[in-house]
């Protein structure tokens, strides 16, 4: 057996626990607390395997960032993960049934995060040389768009020979993604004018009804031949039965393959007029990550992915995506960027969010082979 592979296996236990030990420590976007415990746990196992803990990047309006060094190098290697999910506290269970770990972020994505711990901590303890300088980022705000991250995940990314991404890699094929869709999210407020339902409703202006409209024409710039999803995602407003609405509000996710559909539907949104005379409307929001396209290093950067997984016995393949991910940034500065090295599974914001427990060493000596031959 590969002597990677081999060691993977050896701790496979291990590496189990060590995600439990992040998955149990909840860390929704929005709740800076909740966050900075699952920080510190990640610092945790970072000095326990290495015997140091990573530099801490302080936020003053956001959660704290992580950033991690391993190894020597002119070159330089970023990995990319982050340790905030989509779920609040105590939405999910954790649980281990059926050959599977199921829990909030289990694979989207601190199960990646772990199994990139767990690389780095192989190469050292066998002595593999790793002739590029290491870089590990954990962040914070990923599942939000990355607001207060992608500053630092772009200047960490300027010179780097590569990025890695520790998203899950597509399920089902476990294929890697070296293409993602670009996106967009907008909020479109609308102002009406409150009335009486019954004695005065031909003075109101209903906001509702505008956002309904809204909503109709929105949804049908939705073409799927080229790749443009339009989905209303949140509807707010309204209130007494009795009363005219005079306020709703709507939340608008747009996936989209190419910088041109990005712009048009930018375009579209900073036009957008209203349907209902007397009716105000108000957008805001934008472009959060453009679209990942690969490059000829790209090319190269699976091509060598290939080899690693045959030396696995594992057959890659590359997919592209319609999610977007922190590797969207990289990839747009030109910087050849794999993505899906994470674990397993299937469920990303999904109630059945889970890891497949089988495939945990082999996903993790893949990394670690990558983290040494590139």
């Amino acid at each position: 057996m590969d002597q990677i592979k081999a060691y993977m296996t050896k701790h496979h236990q291990d590496i189990m626990e060590d995600m439990k030990y992040i998955v149990e420590s909840e860390s929704p976007s929005h709740d800076k607390a909740l966050l900075d415990v699952c920080g510190q746990r990640i610092q945790d196992l970072l000095e326990k395997h290495f015997g140091y803990r990573a530099m801490l990047i302080e936020e003053k309006e956001h959660v704290n960032h992580l950033r991690f060094e391993y190894g020597e190098g002119e070159e330089k290697l970023l990995i990319l993960s982050h340790f905030d999910t989509v779920w609040d506290k105590g939405e999910l269970p954790i649980k281990e049934e059926g050959g599977k770990i199921f829990g909030p972020g289990i694979l989207d994505m601190k199960g990646g995060l772990v199994q990139a711990i767990w690389s780095m901590k192989a190469c050292k303890d066998l002595g593999l040389h790793v002739n590029k300088r290491i870089v590990f980022l954990c962040t914070s705000d990923e599942e939000i768009g990355s607001p207060s991250s992608q500053a630092l995940i772009e200047q960490e990314a300027k010179g780097s020979f590569c990025v890695l991404v520790t998203e899950p890699p597509v399920a089902g094929s476990g294929a890697l993604k070296t293409e993602r869709k670009g996106s967009a999210r907008y909020y479109v407020d609308v102002t009406g004018k409150a009335a009486h339902s019954g004695n005065h409703h031909e003075d109101g202006v209903n906001a509702i009804k505008e956002v309904a409209e809204q909503i109709l024409y929105l949804e049908s710039l939705t073409d799927y031949d080229k790749g443009t999803t339009v989905n209303v995602g949140s509807v707010e407003g309204g209130g007494p039965l009795n009363v005219v609405a005079d306020a709703a509000s709507i939340g608008v996710d747009v996936r989209m393959e190419t910088e041109e559909e990005q712009d048009r539907i930018e375009h579209i949104m900073e036009e957008l007029e209203p349907h209902t005379e007397g009716a105000k409307i108000k957008v805001h929001g934008g472009v959060m990550r453009p679209p990942m396209h690969k490059n000829e290093r790209t090319e190269k950067l699976f091509t060598k992915a290939k080899e690693v997984a045959q030396e696995l016995n594992m057959e890659l393949k590359e997919e592209s995506a319609g999610g977007g991910s922190d590797g969207n940034f990289t990839a747009a500065m030109g910087v050849p960027t794999l993505d899906g090295l994470g674990a397993a599974g299937e469920g990303i914001h999904a109630r059945d969010e889970h890891i497949l427990i089988d495939d945990i060493p082999e996903r993790t000596a893949l990394l670690c082979k990558l983290l040494y031959s590139v």
